[in-house]
């Protein structure tokens, strides 16, 4: 059966689907910076829309700015739309929804009064830098991180546990040994203590007068540290055993991409053809 040879629309489709999806091109890698440098100018300007005294004086820039910023997502987001041959898988995805939510602000400025509260929305665009990210060599270490978490869980359930009664604990003492008067004027209040000294971060704005409750205090502060410091090497140790525990398939990755998973005979890269050097 002889193929039909496909048309310049078709063609054109690829090669775009290629640039904006793919990332072993050289368009494909110069467009994710593309995006990169758009992303983070975009969440700069919102940071600097906040400043009142700047936003007074350049508001007509960064309105400009935005829009251009604006146009470009919501031409690539038609874009990807249009070269996709599922487009409603991407449409309803995270990174569909977070590519919409991102560029509708701008839109309902004309609709909404007011809807300036929704341009901080516009901050989720950094949550495309996972996207843009999606390299094997990031994936890769991505996975093995997640399993860590995973194999953590339960530990850090636990420590979680210990922590949540510990604080209901200590909040209900201090009400007891400070009481309204020097502040602790509900348990929820002590436990809001408690918690604020529990994580070494000591707002100041209640702290306890007598004797016993600075002495208590001042165990909790201490008890803080160690908390801190738990659940750190809980996911440490798993991050290690998970790594030490890799098979012989796992450790036969290619130094270029990072996929893994190589025959020990395997001479090139499945995945990107790149010469392996296996041991």
């Amino acid at each position: 059966m002889i193929r039909k040879p496909k048309s310049k629309l078709n063609l054109l489709r690829q090669r775009i689907h290629i640039i904006i999806y793919g990332t072993d091109t050289v368009a494909g890698r110069l467009f994710d910076l593309i995006l990169l440098g758009l992303i983070l100018l975009s969440v700069f300007l919102v940071m600097l829309e906040t400043v009142k005294g700047f936003d007074a004086k350049y508001h007509h820039e960064l309105i400009i700015l935005e829009w251009i910023i604006t146009g470009f997502f919501t031409l690539e987001y038609l874009l990807r739309i249009a070269t996709t041959n599922r487009p409603r898988n991407y449409i309803f995805s995270i990174f569909g929804i977070i590519d919409l939510l991102a560029i509708l602000p701008m839109y309902l400025s004309f609709f909404l009064v007011g809807s300036k509260v929704f341009s901080i929305i516009r901050a989720l665009r950094l949550l495309r830098l996972f996207k843009i990210l999606n390299h094997p060599k990031f994936t890769g270490q991505s996975i093995h991180l997640l399993k860590a978490l995973n194999a953590s869980r339960g530990k850090i359930t636990v420590f979680l546990y210990f922590v949540l009664i510990s604080t209901i604990l200590i909040g209900s003492i201090m009400y007891v040994v400070e009481g309204e008067e020097n502040g602790f004027t509900s348990i929820p209040m002590s436990i809001y203590w408690t918690i604020v000294t529990l994580t070494t971060v000591g707002y100041g704005d209640i702290s306890p007068g007598t004797p016993l409750g600075q002495f208590i205090a001042s165990m909790v502060m201490i008890l803080g540290y160690g908390i801190i410091a738990v659940p750190t090497g809980i996911v440490t140790a798993e991050f290690t055993r998970t790594n030490t525990n890799k098979t012989e398939l796992e450790k036969n990755s290619c130094e270029n991409c990072g996929v893994a998973n190589h025959n020990p005979n395997s001479k090139f890269c499945y995945h990107c053809g790149h010469p392996l050097t296996l041991k």
